[in-house]
């Protein structure tokens, strides 16, 4: 074997593993969201669940994409773990397709294929026809780098060393321990199993000696999903959990199998003049059976990744994000990406939401009872909501670097908008606990009557941030309507107040001081409710783009007449 086909031999796995990156990405600007609406509908279902992981892992040529996908849905809420389990299950026979088709020589027509493909890209300027175009050319990409590395290898059939080395898979230790360190190395079944297959048409290898590696294979293709819940949270990692456990439980039963009967005999038989059909049953029968042994204890084996990573006592990590992964942006795989984005950056705004409304109560709780500790918390708080909000905008600049969709980015990047008007929101609620705390200190107090006025606007802002908190993506329109009738009651109630106000300093029932701090006060009022009437708005437009829900010419209509006389709001308050 000269240096020559050692070059042929890398060119070829380069093609390969690219091809398979195209296919992953093209499918990604085609149908990213609509994968993730199919995943979401049929998984509840686990022979549904098993189809859809095997369908999509056919089309996209990977098993490990599609379980970096569902760790990734798993982390972001997408997906329960006791559905992804039939997915992972799915998606190990979905990856066996690569090797039925090099088996049934349709590497023949692979350089059609890939010119098809490239002809859609350069020649038809076309968005969704260039997508469609990257997925038949890394199709066909995958198929010529398998024909590479085939002819790039056949002169190690007659190297004595490498046959040498061969023979000693017999050993079923060793075997498996060198198709699971191979397939961790270049993270793709599919491309190791390949590799295993051009050996074996170079007849370098034979079924008996390969199968024990095979096996290894399926085990080492987990590094993948390993290595994507890295920095997820706990169920995202008994994902991973589930799909180790599945391949180790599968080789068990596989080794037990092929040491205690012909079953290598048994798959030459089957197609004695075609070794890599051999080998792709294999890899096809580990699966299916596997599959079809473990399917009725799938709940038994997420008990499994519970007993291995248990529930820990949820203590919350001060400065930590609650739902971003910005580990999703850096593997190589592109499918379900913007729709696990925009997921999370949904949970985590509205985390967001949920602590400065936290704050906005305790603002106005201090004017009732002004409490040292409670100010102290608020003022803790705070920091963690800028925190938050820093973060937020960072994750949504590395998602606008890295999907792909512009539709999806532009989308995506109205979150930063968001989060700024949450940070306000809470900035305004600063404002007053500050008031609150000037009073306490100069040992003063609002009047009886005042103090009713701020617990009605305490009430309503209340119910206007419960409903931003609350907002199910697919009630987005009702919300708008919700908010817009508390706008205009709280924009009313502060008119009165401020009357009111003018009238109780006229008849000297207040003090000059006293009625500037109120009048900060209905201004924080104010603000927050613009900004909560933003977020709102802000929302109703991402249900479509982003949260992957279409609208109706009825929602459509609706938005037309949202706050057509909206107010400005100046970025200095």
């Amino acid at each position: 074997m000269t240096i020559f086909n050692v070059f042929s031999l890398f060119g070829g796995l380069g093609l390969f593993l690219y091809g398979m990156n195209m296919t992953s990405k093209g499918l990604e600007v085609a149908a990213g969201d609509k994968l993730k609406a199919v995943l979401e509908k049929l998984t509840s279902n686990r022979f549904l669940g098993v189809l859809v992981g095997a369908v999509i892992t056919a089309i996209i040529q990977s098993s490990s994409a599609t379980t970096v996908m569902v760790v990734g849905f798993v982390n972001s809420g997408l997906m329960q773990l006791e559905n992804a389990v039939w997915v992972i299950m799915g998606a190990n026979i979905g990856t066996t397709i690569t090797g039925q088709l090099v088996a049934i020589k349709i590497t023949y027509f692979a350089p059609i294929i890939l010119f098809v493909g490239v002809a859609l890209v350069v020649f038809l300027k076309n968005k969704k026809l260039d997508a469609y175009g990257e997925l038949i050319a890394g199709v066909g990409m995958i198929f010529v780098g398998m024909e590479t590395m085939s002819t790039a290898m056949s002169p190690l059939r007659t190297t004595p060393e490498f046959i040498d080395l061969l023979t000693h898979f017999a050993n079923p230790l060793i075997g498996i321990a060198v198709g699971a360190l191979f397939t961790a190395i270049i993270q793709s079944s599919a491309a190791s199993v390949g590799i295993l297959q051009a050996l074996a048409i170079s007849g370098t290898i034979t079924l008996p000696n390969a199968i024990y590696v095979l096996y290894g294979q399926n085990i080492g293709t987990c590094i993948t999903s390993v290595l994507a819940s890295i920095g997820t949270n706990r169920n995202a990692k008994r994902a991973t959990v589930i799909h180790l456990s599945f391949n180790v439980i599968g080789t068990i039963i596989f080794v037990i199998i092929s040491m205690t009967t012909p079953f290598a005999s048994f798959i030459q038989k089957l197609s004695p003049t075609n070794v890599a059909a051999q080998i792709a049953n294999v890899h096809t029968i580990f699966n299916v059976v596997t599959t079809i042994l473990l399917l009725p204890f799938g709940k038994y084996i997420v008990k499994l990744s519970y007993k291995i990573l248990p529930v820990k006592d949820d203590k919350e990590e001060k400065m930590t994000v609650k739902y971003l992964d910005f580990s999703i942006f850096k593997n190589d795989y592109y499918v379900g990406t913007r729709a696990i984005a925009g997921k999370q950056l949904y949970n985590e705004t509205q985390y967001m939401i949920h602590l400065a409304k936290k704050n906005v109560q305790k603002s106005f709780d201090l004017f009732e009872h002004y409490d040292k500790q409670v100010y102290k918390d608020l003022v803790k708080q705070s920091e963690y909501i800028d925190f938050l909000n820093k973060q937020i905008v960072q994750f949504t600049i590395e998602a606008l670097s890295s999907i792909i969709s512009e539709d999806a980015s532009n989308a995506l990047g109205s979150f930063i908008s968001i989060v700024n008007d949450i940070k306000k929101i809470n900035m305004h609620a600063t404002n007053m606990a500050d008031i609150a705390k000037d009073c306490y200190d100069r040992k003063t107090s609002f009047s009886e009557e005042t103090i009713n006025e701020i617990k009605e606007l305490s009430e309503l802002i209340d119910k206007l941030l419960k409903e931003l908190r609350t907002a199910s993506h697919k009630e987005f329109e009702q919300i708008i309507t919700n908010v817009e009738a508390l706008e205009l009651q709280i924009e009313d109630k502060i008119r009165k107040d401020s009357a009111a106000q003018i009238i109780r300093l006229k008849d000297k029932k207040c003090k000059e001081y006293n009625s500037t701090l109120y009048t900060q006060i209905l201004t924080d009022v104010d603000r927050i409710t613009d900004y909560s009437t933003n977020i709102a708005e802000a929302f109703y437009t991402l249900q479509a783009e982003v949260l992957d829900y279409k609208r109706t010419n009825k929602k459509k209509k609706g938005k037309n007449n949202v706050r057509e006389s909206k107010k400005t709001v100046s970025q200095n308050n």
